[in-house]
C-alpha cells in the first residue's frame, strides 16, 4: 500500500479559500491540546490570544504596529515565492536594513543641522539606506545561485546568522552608547531620525501607512504589469518562460532585490519607529514568521495583509498570555510553526488529490 498525489487539473475556486481557513482551524485545535497539556484552559487561552487584543485601543494599535513588518516582509517574499525561488533569509535582510538605516541615525546624532532642510532629510535617507541594505544583502544568495548554482535556501538562511551576529558586535562595540551604563544598546535616535506617530501619545506610527501603500503597489504589479506576468510565468512554467524570451537569471536578481529591499525597509522602520535605537536583537523572528504570512495569504498581497494581522494577533495575544495565564512565549512560537505545517498541508490538498493505492498481487 502506498500514497500517491495526483495533480488536480481544475481545482474548484472555493477550495483555495477554504484551505487556509481549515488550516487555521486545525492549528487552533492542536494548539488547544498543547495548552490543555500545560494545565490551562484552551477556552481561556483562545480568549486571551485572539479576543482580548481586539477589545482595547492600545492593543489594536499594537496589532497594527506588529503586523506592519510582517506584511511588508511577506509582500516581498511573494515576489520570490511566486517565481519559484526560495528566499528564506528575510530575517537577515531585515537586520541588514535596520543596521544600515540606523547607522545614519547614529552618524547624525546630536548634530546641528543647518540649511533650509534642517534635519528633515535624515528619515527619508534612512529609509532609502534600509532598502538598499536589505536589497544588497538579498543579492548575495541571488548572485551565488545565478553565477555558481548555489542553493539559495541554504545560503540565504546561513546569512541570517551573519547579519544577526554582525549587529550584535556593532551594538556591543563601536555603536554602544557610552552613557548607557554598559548596556549593549546604541543612543536613542534623534526626533529627526524617528517615524512620526499618527496619534499623539500612541504607538501607531507612519510606517503602517507605508506598508499599506506597498501592499497596494504590489497588488497592482502582480495584476497589471508585464513584470508581474513574467514572475508568474517563470514560476509556473520555466520552459515556456524561456521560449517567451524571459531571462530567468535577470528575474532572479530582480525579485531577490525587491524581496530584500522590502525586508530592509521593514527593518529600518522597526528601529526608527517601534524601538527608537539599535539593540543586539531587533526582531522577534519577523523574517521567519513572514513565510507563514506569505503562504497563509496565498501569495497574494491583499491576502498577506489579512494573514499578517492574524499572525500579529498571536504576538500580541502571546504577550498577554504570558501575563494572564503564565504560558511561556515558546507556546506562541510553537503555534506559529504548527500553523505553517497546517498551511502547507492544506496547500498540498488544494493542488493534489490524495490516493491510497493497494499492492497489486502478482
Amino acid at each position: 500500500m502506498r500514497i500517491e498525489l495526483q495533480p488536480r487539473l481544475n481545482p474548484p475556486r472555493w477550495l483555495g479559500f477554504a484551505a487556509p481557513v481549515a488550516a487555521v482551524a486545525v492549528a487552533l485545535l492542536i494548539g488547544g491540546v498543547i495548552v490543555a497539556n500545560l494545565g490551562k484552559s484552551p477556552l481561556d487561552a483562545f480568549l486571551v490570544y485572539f479576543v482580548d487584543p481586539l477589545t482595547q485601543d492600545w492593543s489594536l494599535e499594537a496589532l497594527a504596529v506588529k503586523a506592519s513588518p510582517l506584511v511588508l516582509i511577506a509582500t516581498g517574499l511573494c515576489f520570490c515565492f511566486r517565481a519559484n525561488l526560495w528566499n528564506i533569509g528575510a530575517e537577515g535582510q531585515f537586520v541588514a536594513g535596520g543596521a544600515c538605516g540606523g547607522a545614519l541615525a547614529l552618524a547624525t546624532h546630536g548634530a546641528d543641522h543647518a540649511g533650509p532642510l534642517g534635519g528633515s532629510w535624515i528619515l527619508p535617507a534612512m529609509l532609502l539606506l534600509g532598502i538598499l541594505g536589505g536589497a544588497a544583502y538579498a543579492l548575495i544568495p541571488a548572485v551565488l545561485r545565478v553565477a555558481l548554482g548555489v542553493n539559495e535556501i541554504l545560503s540565504s538562511l546561513m546569512l541570517v546568522y551573519v547579519a544577526g551576529l554582525g549587529l550584535d558586535y556593532l551594538v556591543r562595540g563601536p555603536w554602544r552608547d557610552p552613557a548607557g551604563f554598559n548596556f549593549p544598546v546604541s543612543v536613542n535616535f534623534d526626533p529627526d531620525a524617528t517615524l512620526p506617530t499618527l496619534i499623539d501619545g500612541a504607538s501607531l506610527h507612519a510606517g503602517v501607512l507605508v506598508t499599506l501603500l506597498v501592499v497596494v503597489g504590489a497588488a497592482l504589479v502582480f495584476s497589471r504589469t508585464m513584470f508581474g506576468y513574467e514572475i508568474r510565468c517563470v514560476g509556473a512554467a520555466p520552459r515556456a518562460a524561456r521560449f517567451a524570451g524571459f531571462d530567468e537569471k535577470r528575474l532572479t536578481l530582480l525579485v531577490f532585490a525587491l524581496s530584500g529591499g522590502l525586508a530592509g525597509l521593514a527593518g529600518v522602520m522597526e528601529v526608527s519607529g517601534q524601538i527608537g535605537q539599535l539593540q543586539p536583537s531587533i526582531s522577534p523572528g519577523y523574517g521567519f514568521t513572514a513565510i507563514i504570512v506569505a503562504y497563509l495569504g496565498r501569495l497574494q498581497p491583499m491576502g498577506v495583509l489579512v494573514a499578517g494581522l492574524v499572525l500579529a494577533l498571536t504576538y500580541v495575544g502571546g504577550e498577554g498570555a504570558q501575563i494572564a495565564l503564565k504560558l511561556p512565549l515558546d507556546v506562541t512560537k510553537a503555534f506559529q510553526g504548527i500553523l505553517l505545517v497546517c498551511v502547507l498541508g492544506a496547500d498540498v490538498v488544494t493542488r493534489y488529490r490524495v490516493r491510497i493505492v493497494g499492492r497489486v498481487m502478482a
